[in-house]
């Protein structure tokens, strides 16, 4: 980390414990990542309550090139955050995963999802017909794989998103989606 950890107790007094747990998962954050910019965490006790204890609120700030990560783990209705430790567990989790994101976007390990095939309505049969792709061919697909529509309401031009694969006589569409107004292709 180019900056030193900076570690805030807010209407709490400090604790050596709690600082100790904040160093350890802190290190393991620079582990995933050795760009860390800065840290700062501030551990928080909110109001006490008459029949339970305080509740802790913790947020983490990590800066790392290009952009700030910010995990904020508060009370929630369980009362799980009771314990500051249970906080801290909760915020460092979140941190952790915002953190193998960021380092797996930086890598260009990231899945790139390829849209799904799209064409227009060539042809219509009582029970199939055929889709003409953007580069010309032409794929058969039965009635029964059209989805979210009916087959009678298709009409020849519609554009359509549909899941190629190999059939007997040639491509088949296993599914076909008509791309409307709640539709997008690709």
């Amino acid at each position: 980390m180019q900056l030193p950890l900076q570690i805030v107790f807010r209407d709490m007094e400090p604790s050596p414990a709690v600082e100790s747990v904040i160093r350890e998962r802190t290190e393991r954050l620079e582990h995933l990542c050795d760009e860390i910019v800065s840290c700062r965490i501030v551990v928080e006790q909110r109001h006490k309550h008459q029949h339970r204890g305080a509740l802790f609120h913790v947020r983490i700030d990590l800066k790392v090139p290009g952009t700030e990560l910010v995990s904020s783990r508060g009370p929630d209705e369980h009362h799980a955050h009771e314990d500051p430790y249970v906080a801290l567990r909760d915020a460092f989790d979140a941190m952790r995963r915002q953190l193998e994101d960021y380092t797996r976007k930086r890598r260009g390990k990231v899945k790139h999802h390829e849209p799904p095939p799209h064409g227009r309505i060539a042809a219509l049969n009582p029970d199939h017909g055929q889709i003409e792709t953007a580069d010309g061919r032409l794929v058969y697909f039965h009635r029964n794989s059209v989805v979210d529509t009916n087959f009678e309401q298709l009409q020849v031009g519609g554009e359509v998103w549909f899941a190629e694969e190999q059939g007997e006589q040639g491509p088949q569409a296993s599914t076909v989606h008509v791309i409307g107004k709640h539709h997008v292709a690709g």
